[in-house]
């Protein structure tokens, strides 16, 4: 089987904008599920609302697929399930290494999506010598100090970082100096790493901020209404931190 070494996604070489590789794998677990319930055709319109976008712009990014559906049939469930897949690169087996084996580290270790998605964890990775030998999902967990041996023998491009903010950086250095060329990182730091390699940032905390910020918003809109009145700092829920297609910014599906 192929690992994560010998092959990379060809979306960017087609040309994909990132707006929509983003939005792949939302379009992914919503025909998962349908896969899953034996449906065997979906409309752009179907799809669209469990994936929570347009039709339009669902339309658009199968374009860029080569997808079109079949008028009056809509689109072939398992077929796209594969295309999709394939795009991503979820066809060959990914394995992974979680670096910080706290609450967080552990909770990713015993995720069970990681698998039935094309990636394998293939190590797990602390400071803590205590922890050292200790079986977290059935894995034991092994030294920081073979992070680089742990990376050449398992062959691993994807590395996440679920350690405190001040380990972060240096744990991102090591793990690319290893070969390591692409990051999920879970702790609360901005990065700095070479041309060439991918960071996406997970920050709950600020995910949870925004949220605030909409309650609040509609809190003010709420009491404006009940005077009578308009808000006057009202502001559009879309206008907020916005991707290069006016989406906002994809964080890791469940």
């Amino acid at each position: 089987m192929a690992t994560g070494r010998t092959h990379r996604p060809a979306t960017r070489s087609r040309g994909i904008p990132e707006a929509t590789v983003a939005r792949l794998p939302l379009y992914l677990r919503a025909l998962t599920a349908l896969s899953e319930r034996s449906v065997p055709t979906v409309s752009s319109e179907e799809l669209a609302a469990a994936a929570g976008v347009n039709s339009a712009k669902l339309r658009k990014d199968f374009s860029y697929l080569g997808s079109y559906g079949t008028r009056g049939v809509g689109y072939d469930v398992e077929y796209l399930v594969y295309q999709i897949s394939r795009e991503l690169g979820l066809t060959q087996d990914w394995p992974v290494v979680i670096v910080g084996i706290g609450n967080l580290g552990a909770a990713l270790a015993n995720y069970g999506g990681f698998a039935s998605r094309g990636f394998r964890v293939a190590a797990l990775i602390d400071a803590d010598p205590a922890m050292a030998g200790k079986p977290v999902a059935g894995i034991p967990v092994q030294h920081a100090d073979d992070l680089e041996k742990i990376i050449q023998d398992n062959g691993v491009s994807i590395g996440v970082i679920a350690t405190p903010a001040g380990a972060a950086q240096a744990v991102c250095d090591r793990l690319v100096a290893a070969g390591v060329t692409s990051i999920l990182n879970f702790a609360p730091t901005v990065l700095s790493v070479p041309e060439g390699v991918d960071v996406r940032k997970v920050d709950l905390s600020i995910e949870l901020q925004i949220l605030a910020f909409h309650e609040q918003r509609k809190a003010g809109e709420e009491a404006a209404a009940s005077d009578g009145g308009v808000p006057t700092a009202a502001v559009r829920s879309d206008s907020t931190d916005q991707g290069p297609d006016g989406d906002m910014p994809a964080v890791m599906p469940a």
